[in-house]
């Protein structure tokens, strides 16, 4: 990783972190304060990314919905990778049986579009930010699942244990000194994308209705209201994609960089 990509990386993640935990040193404002006499006004010094219908400050509610979006993401990759890592472990210390019947099971979720999924787990447990978070939690799972069953089951057979066991050393030996060291950096790269294609879902189901209701400002919740006024308000909508697509791909190339850096 070259010296400025550090650096951008650095800052990037600074001003995320910024924006989801003092939201109001970046947007001092109350982000669902109502002002109907300056409705739709377009971007200028005053408001820089415009107000929507009720006169609300645009710039103040993108900013802070970073929180929400990025605890919407950051719960359902920490589910969806709480489940893969349990079930890794089953497979990779278990009997070979169990892994034939996990490994089938994986197989026949991860055929399943993870995305129509999460539409499914949302139509039992109905709309909302934590139905969205445990919906795309569980539709991620498989994917991370069958990919830390693989790497688990790599090290476990690989030389490196075969000699831990060879010198009599414990099983708990073995997997805090081989397994968890040799595993961090993979996880730190499946985190990181997942981050960014969760945030990406959880955006998608607001849009639809099914994950957090307005007026919290929720970038796809405000996505999907900006769209009723495209044609003369283009801001409302622009602007809200413009977060999303930022830290799905801040998310991506993180993980790709922390991937590269671990091969």
């Amino acid at each position: 990783m070259s010296r400025t990509a550090k650096i951008l990386a650095t800052l990037f993640v600074g001003l995320v972190v910024t924006a989801a935990l003092f939201p109001s040193l970046l947007a001092p404002g109350d982000p669902l304060a109502v002002k109907p006499s300056e409705a739709f006004q377009a971007p200028s010094l005053q408001y820089p990314f415009g107000t929507d219908e009720s006169g609300r400050n645009v710039y103040t509610r993108v900013v802070h919905g970073t929180a929400d979006s990025l605890t919407i993401g950051l719960a359902a990759t920490a589910l969806g990778m709480g489940i893969a890592i349990l079930l890794g472990v089953i497979t990779a210390f278990g009997p070979r049986w169990i892994d034939s019947v996990i490994l089938r099971l994986l197989e026949v979720l991860y055929a399943i579009p993870a995305l129509l999924m999460a539409l499914l787990i949302i139509a039992f447990t109905g709309p909302g930010t934590t139905p969205a978070i445990i919906a795309v939690g569980l539709s991620t799972a498989p994917g991370y699942s069958r990919l830390i069953r693989t790497h688990l089951r790599t090290l476990v057979n690989s030389e490196m244990f075969d000699a831990a066991t060879v010198l009599g050393h414990s099983r708990w030996h073995k997997v805090r000194n081989h397994l968890i060291p040799n595993t961090l950096s993979t996880l730190l790269a499946l985190i990181t994308l997942g981050i960014g294609q969760a945030v990406i879902w959880a955006s998608a189901l607001s849009f639809l209705g099914l994950g957090t209701p307005p007026p919290a400002p929720e970038w796809g919740a405000m996505l999907a209201n900006g769209r009723t006024y495209l044609h003369f308000a283009w801001w409302l909508t622009v602007f809200p994609g413009a977060a999303i697509v930022t830290i799905a791909a801040g998310a991506t190339l993180l993980g790709r960089t922390a991937t590269r850096s671990r091969t």
